[in-house]
C-alpha cells in the first residue's frame, strides 16, 4: 500500500527523507573535535569533513533534481539513498582522515537525493500557501532532527567514539529507504522527455533562473541559510574548546537553538494560509536581522558568557523557521514541469555559499566567538536587504 497526497503518512515520509540531510551533519558535531584526535589529523582537516560534505551535498541536488525530472522521483530517490549508506559504510570503516573526507563526498551526493526531492514531491502535489504550509509541517518534524541529533551525538561520543554517530546514521538512513521503498508512491506527472545534457542543465536552468522573483527568494533564503551554517559549523569548536563544555552539554545548548527553529515552523504552519507567503518571510528577516546583529552586541559585551551567544542565536533561528518553508514554496510556485530543477538551484545556492562560509569558519576561529558572530550579523542584514530590495520583482 502506498500513502496518497494529503495523508499524514505521505507528510511524515517526506519531514523523515528532508531530516536526512541535517542528521548528517549534527549528529557527528559533538564529535569533530575528537575525531582529529583519533585520526592524528589537525581541526582544519577535521572542518573539512563538512565543507567537502556541503560541496558533494551542492552538486548532489543538481544531479538528482535534473534526473528525477526525466525519469521520476522514486527511482533517483532509491539510488540516492543507495549510495548514502554505502558511503556511511566507508565512513565508519575509514582509518584516516582522507579516506573519511572522501567518504563524506559520496555520502553527501547520495543524502541530497532525500532533501532535494522531498521539496521536488511537494511542488508536485501542492501548490502556493498549501506548498507553504506543508513545507513548513515538514520542517516542524525534521525539526526534531537538529534537536535530537547533537544530544544524541553527544551521548555516544561520550559513550563509544566518533564512530557510532555513523553507524546511527546508517542505521537511520536504512530505515528511511525501506519505507520509501515500500510506501512511496512516483509524484512526477510532467516527466520531460529527451537525452540529459550539458546543454540541456543549462537551458532548464536558464528558465528558471530568468524569474526574478525566483532569484529574490534564492538569495534571500541564501543569506539566511549562511548564518544557520556558520553556527552549525563553527558552534562545536567554539563552545567546547572555547566556553569549555562538554560533548553531551554542547548537544544540549544545540538543541534549545533548534527548538526555536522548530517553533518558527509551526508558527509558520498555522499562519501562513491567513498571512500568505511574504509576509511570513517578512517577519523571519526580521528576526534574522535582529538575531545575527544582537549576537555581535552580547558577545562584544560578555565575551565569557554562553548565553550571549546563545540567546540571539534562538532569535535567529526562530526567524530561519518562518523564512525556510515560505521561501521555497515562493520560489517553485512558478514551476510545475521544472520542480526538480528549481529546488536544485535552491539547494545548490545553499551549499555554495555554506560550503564558503564552513570555510571561513575553519580558517578564523580562534580564542574568541567573534568570527562566528560576524558571520552571523553580516547574514542577516544581507537577507533582510535582499527582501526589501527586490519588492517589486517579488510582485511580478
Amino acid at each position: 500500500m502506498r500513502f496518497t497526497p494529503g495523508t499524514r503518512g505521505m507528510t511524515l515520509l517526506l519531514a523523515m527523507m528532508t531530516a536526512i540531510g541535517p542528521l548528517s551533519t549534527d549528529v557527528y558535531l559533538a564529535s569533530m573535535p575528537h575525531i582529529g584526535a583519533a585520526l592524528g589529523a589537525s581541526n582544519a582537516s577535521v572542518q573539512l569533513t563538512m565543507s567537502v560534505y556541503i560541496v558533494g551535498f551542492a552538486f548532489g541536488q543538481v544531479l538528482h533534481g535534473l534526473l528525477s525530472d526525466k525519469y521520476g522521483r522514486r527511482p533517483v530517490l532509491l539510488g540516492g539513498f543507495a549510495l548514502y549508506l554505502l558511503a556511511t559504510i566507508a565512513c565508519v570503516a575509514s582509518t584516516s582522515i582522507d579516506l573519511l573526507i572522501v567518504a563524506r563526498v559520496a555520502q553527501a551526493v547520495g543524502a541530497a537525493a532525500s532533501t532535494i526531492l522531498a521539496r521536488a514531491i511537494v511542488r508536485d502535489l501542492y501548490e502556493g500557501a498549501q506548498a507553504g504550509r506543508q513545507l513548513a509541517v515538514m520542517s516542524t518534524i525534521a525539526g526534531l532532527t537538529p534537536i535530537c541529533a547533537p544530544m544524541l551525538g553527544g551521548v555516544l561520543q561520550s559513550w563509544f567514539d566518533w564512530r557510532a554517530s555513523f553507524i546511527a546514521m546508517g542505521l537511520i538512513g536504512g530505515a528511511v529507504a525501506l519505507a520509501l521503498f515500500l510506501l512511496l508512491p512516483e509524484t512526477n506527472e510532467h516527466r520531460r522527455p529527451g537525452a540529459i545534457s550539458l546543454g540541456s542543465i543549462l537551458a532548464s536552468f536558464g528558465v528558471v533562473l530568468e524569474n526574478r522573483a525566483y532569484r529574490s527568494y534564492l538569495g534571500i533564503q541564501a543569506f539566511s541559510y549562511n548564518g544557520l551554517f556558520a553556527f552549525l559549523s563553527g558552534s562545536s569548536y567554539v563552545l567546547q574548546e572555547i566556553y569549555g563544555f562538554s560533548p553531551t552539554q554542547f548537544g544540549l545548548l544545540f538543541a534549545t537553538c533548534s527548538v526555536s527553529f522548530v517553533s518558527g515552523a509551526y508558527l509558520g504552519a498555522r499562519m501562513v494560509a491567513r498571512r500568505g507567503l511574504d509576509r511570513m518571510i517578512r517577519l523571519g528577516v526580521a528576526f534574522v536581522l535582529v538575531g545575527g546583529l544582537g549576537q555581535v552586541a552580547a558577545v562584544l559585551a560578555f565575551p565569557t558568557a554562553a548565553a550571549a551567544l546563545i540567546a540571539p542565536q534562538m532569535i535567529y533561528f526562530l526567524g530561519f523557521g518562518f523564512l525556510l518553508p515560505n521561501t521555497q514554496a515562493a520560489a517553485m510556485t512558478p514551476f510545475p514541469e521544472r520542480a526538480g530543477a528549481a529546488s536544485s538551484l535552491i539547494g545548490f545556492a545553499q551549499m555554495t555559499s555554506a560550503a564558503l562560509v564552513s570555510w571561513v569558519m575553519a580558517a578564523s576561529l580562534g580564542g574568541t566567538a567573534l568570527p562566528l558572530v560576524t558571520v552571523m550579523a553580516i547574514s542577516g542584514v544581507g537577507s533582510f536587504a535582499v527582501f526589501h530590495l527586490t519588492k517589486r520583482h517579488r510582485r511580478t
